[in-house]
C-alpha cells in the first residue's frame, strides 16, 4: 500500500530536490540533499543508492560529484519514483485482521490506494518543479563563467 510510506514521500522529495537544485547538468550531494530536507545523511543513502541502481538518479564521483536526474524531468513519472522506493523497502506484511480488517477496511484502503496510484502516474517530476516554482520558492542561479586568459 502506497498510503502513508515515509520511504516514498522521502524518495519524491529527494528526486525534487535533485530536479530542483541540480538543474540541467549540475550535482547535488548527498549532505546538501539531507540538510535541505532536514534528515540524515546516512538515513537517506540507501534511497539514493536505490534510485541510482533504478536509473532515475545517476550518481556522478569525483570533486563535483554527486546526484543528477538519469532522464528529463519530464519523463519521470511520480509513480516510477514511488514504485522504485517501495519496491525495495521489504515492508512487513504483518498487520491487522479480523472480518471488520478484510471486509471494509482493506478494501476501502485499496481503493483509496489504486486512485492514488492513478494520480501519480499522472504527475511528472517536472510538475512538481513548476508546482515549487509556483509555491515561491527560487531555484539556485547557475555558476557564473569564469576563465583566465
Amino acid at each position: 500500500m502506497l498510503l502513508r510510506r515515509d520511504r516514498a514521500m522521502i524518495a519524491v522529495l529527494i528526486m525534487l530536490d535533485v530536479a530542483f537544485h541540480a538543474g540541467r547538468a549540475g550535482t547535488v550531494s548527498a549532505a546538501d540533499i539531507a540538510e535541505r530536507a532536514g534528515l540524515a545523511r546516512r538515513g537517506i543513502e540507501p534511497l539514493l543508492q536505490t534510485l541510482s541502481r533504478s536509473a532515475l538518479l545517476e550518481s556522478v564521483r569525483g570533486p563535483r560529484g554527486g546526484y543528477r536526474l538519469g532522464r528529463p524531468r519530464r519523463d519521470i513519472r511520480l509513480s516510477d519514483i514511488v514504485e522504485t522506493a517501495v519496491s525495495d523497502d521489504g515492508g512487513s506484511e504483518d498487520g491487522p485482521i479480523g472480518d471488520l480488517f478484510g471486509r471494509v477496511v482493506e478494501p476501502a484502503w485499496k481503493e483509496l490506494d489504486d486512485a492514488l496510484r492513478a494520480r501519480l502516474q499522472e504527475l511528472t517530476l517536472d510538475d512538481m518543479v513548476r508546482r515549487a516554482e509556483n509555491a515561491g520558492l527560487r531555484r539556485p542561479l547557475a555558476e557564473p563563467i569564469s576563465f583566465s586568459i
